[in-house]
């Protein structure tokens, strides 16, 4: 096999093959003989028919069923012998089959060198979650708003009745909780974004492109799908398509480089998933939590 590698630019490699003529003879054969042993040709029994009239009635399916076999076989063979750690799987390109040689091209985006520095220790706080008079007094106005009640009416105990409370008292009770628990889940977004900002300020690296893509479209098909569930026409969600996509890019390379990052710490410090649905990202965060220098909130 004939294999030359070219340095697409960073990330990216492009690798050319050609395989020799023997070996896509040898594979043709392995297949013309898988073929037979179910074709129905006739005047005889699966598997006993000769190969000139297996060509003939199968050769274009001999061909396609070559390529499909070599291509990977060859792929896997080269990036093992190319020392190439791809990202993805390649994108195939310009396939011919001629005068017994199999050629194409293939395009991979290979994993970028990633230094995490000290990521023990990173500096956090977290805020208080206590619900202060002030938040819950502009909570109830806003739920004082949405029930329609009239301008300058008080909430008082028949408001709170009116939504299900015995009283003003422990309707107050009830909503200040919620505020808290609400409070608290944002304050544990905002630890782990804190982390997540150091880390993306301290490692800098080249993304590869075929991972940001994918991301994109997954982050875009989530935004119309929800956009759908509104009940919102197709025809304007293919007019937002566009402005989404641009709004999503840099999200998406933020979502690879996080991914990353964490993979490169969870190699290092050898945390792995204990079951399939475990995931190694938030056992990272975890670890990271745990690891950090925590400071007093505000």
């Amino acid at each position: 096999m004939k294999v030359t590698v070219k340095k697409v630019d960073a990330l990216k490699r492009e690798l050319k093959f050609e395989v020799p003529k023997e070996r896509v003879a040898k594979t043709l054969t392995e297949v013309f003989a898988e073929i037979g042993r179910s074709a129905k040709i006739k005047g005889f029994r699966p598997g006993m028919a000769p190969r000139h009239m297996i060509e003939a009635q199968h050769g274009a399916l001999a061909r396609e069923e070559t390529i499909k076999k070599i291509i990977p076989e060859v792929y896997h063979e080269a990036i093992h012998q190319e020392n190439i750690d791809p990202m993805d799987m390649p994108e195939i390109h310009d396939v011919e089959y001629k005068d017994g040689l199999i050629r194409f091209t293939a395009h991979v985006d290979i994993k970028p060198e990633i230094k995490v520095g000290n990521y023990k220790g990173i500096k956090v706080s977290r805020k208080s979650a206590k619900v202060t008079d002030e938040e819950l007094a502009k909570t109830l106005e806003y739920f004082q708003k949405s029930q329609g009640a009239e301008a300058g009416k008080g909430i008082d105990d028949d408001f709170a009745k009116s939504l299900g409370y015995p009283d003003l008292t422990a309707f107050k009770e009830s909503l200040s909780r919620q505020m808290e628990i609400d409070k608290d889940r944002q304050n544990r977004l905002d630890v782990e974004n804190q982390i997540v900002d150091f880390l993306l300020g301290e490692t800098k690296f080249d993304v590869p492109r075929s991972l940001v893509n994918r991301q994109l479209e997954h982050r875009l098909q989530e935004a119309k799908q929800r956009l759908k569930d509104q009940r919102m026409p197709e025809a304007e969600i293919q007019k937002r398509e566009e402005e989404m996509r641009k709004e999503f890019q840099k999200v998406a390379e933020k979502d690879v480089k996080v991914y990353l990052i964490l993979e490169t710490i969870a190699k290092a410090e050898g945390i792995t998933a204990a079951h399939e649905n475990e995931s190694v990202p938030a056992k990272v965060m975890a670890f990271l939590l745990k690891e950090a220098k925590w400071e007093e909130g505000k």
